[in-house]
């Protein structure tokens, strides 16, 4: 099992920035991708970003590419979601999630654990 803690989210201007973290306990977490996705309102969960274990290859959709960064911390067993040039597009729950993979997947089937979710709110 492994429980995953987002946190970090909040209300912010359009252009302005967040970090969001989120703290892994249980099974080995230095060994596995993670993930961020996001769902916003009537929309499907959509991936965000993807790390692999060492943190040497990231992944990311063209929507956030140069914007997002993802980063993680092996010793402290979190994952980060540095978020720049925030858009009112860019509002939603925000999900970490982790898999048992060397690489991060795209597709949400193939992430393991997830948390609850942490609100991210742009405002125009």
């Amino acid at each position: 099992q492994v429980q995953l803690v987002e946190s970090g989210g909040g209300l912010v201007q359009a252009g302005g920035s967040l970090r969001i973290s989120c703290a892994a306990s249980g099974r080995t977490f230095s060994n596995s991708a993670m993930g961020w996705f996001r769902q916003a309102p009537g929309k499907e969960r959509e991936f965000v970003a993807g790390i692999n274990w060492s943190g040497g290859i990231t992944y990311y959709p063209d929507s956030v590419k140069g914007r997002f960064t993802i980063s993680r911390d092996n010793a402290k067993n979190t994952v980060y979601l540095q978020m720049n040039s925030l858009r009112p597009e860019d509002t939603a729950v925000y999900y970490c999630a982790y898999s048992g993979r060397k690489l991060p997947p795209t597709r949400q089937s193939l992430y393991d654990y997830w948390g609850q979710g942490t609100q991210v709110t742009v405002s125009s």
